[in-house]
C-alpha cells in the first residue's frame, strides 16, 4: 500500500541505484519460478520464514479479524479462495530457498478456525533447514543456542524464543561472505 498499490499486486520493475551494495526484499514472491518468471535465479540468499499451514491460518484469522476488522467468515473465504495460489505459487518457492525457518507450535492447532490465541514463541519450536549444510558450523550453533539439536544432517531444531538469535548467527555470516565476494568498483 505504501507504493500506492493494492495488497496482492506487484509494483513495476525499476532500476536500482548504481551504488547499491545490497537489496533486501521481504515478501511472498522472492523465490517465484514459473513459466513467466524466474525470480529465484537472481537471488544470492533466499530465506523462507514458514509457519506450518494451520499456524499460518491462525495468524491470518487473528490479524485480519482483530486488526483489519474482517469477519472470521470473510477471512476463511479468503483462505479458501487463495488455496490454489498457495499450493502452486507460494509453497514451491520454499524448495528454492537457501534456508527455511519454520515455526512449529507445541500446542493443539488441529482446527485453526476455532483457535482463539496465536501460539507464542514459548509454545513453539523452530526448525531450520539448510540447502547446503556444508556452509553451516553446526557444532558452534549447537553450543551457543541452548536446547538446540539436529533432527537431520541439514536441519537444526531450536526453541521458538531463539529465532532472532538463530537468524543473526546463521544469516549474518552468509551476508558477510556475500559482501566480501562482491566486486567493488
Amino acid at each position: 500500500m505504501a507504493a500506492g498499490h493494492k495488497p496482492g499486486t506487484f509494483t513495476p520493475w525499476g532500476p536500482l541505484p548504481a551504488e547499491s551494495d545490497l537489496l533486501f526484499y521481504e515478501g511472498l514472491h522472492g523465490g517465484v519460478v514459473s513459466e513467466t518468471y524466474n525470480i529465484a535465479q537472481y537471488v544470492d540468499l533466499l530465506i523462507g520464514v514458514v509457519p506450518i499451514v494451520n499456524l499460518e491460518w491462525i495468524q491470518k484469522i487473528h490479524r485480519d479479524t482483530n486488526k483489519r476488522g474482517y469477519s472470521q467468515e470473510a477471512v476463511v473465504e479468503t483462505i479458501i479462495n487463495r488455496m490454489d495460489d498457495y499450493v502452486h505459487d507460494i509453497v514451491p518457492q520454499f524448495s528454492h530457498t537457501h534456508i527455511n525457518f519454520q515455526r512449529i507450535p507445541l500446542v493443539d492447532t488441529s482446527n485453526p478456525f476455532v483457535v482463539r490465541d496465536v501460539p507464542t514463541e514459548d509454545e513453539s519450536m523452530l526448525v531450520i533447514r539448510f540447502r547446503d549444510p556444508s556452509e553451516v558450523d553446526f557444532p558452534y550453533l549447537l553450543q551457543v543456542i541452548a536446547n538446540s539439536s539436529l533432527s537431520r544432517h541439514d536441519t537444526l531444531v531450536i526453541p521458538g524464543t531463539k529465532m532472532a538469535l538463530a537468524m543473526d548467527l546463521v544469516v549474518r555470516p552468509m551476508v558477510q561472505r556475500l559482501m566480501a565476494r562482491k566486486p567493488f568498483a
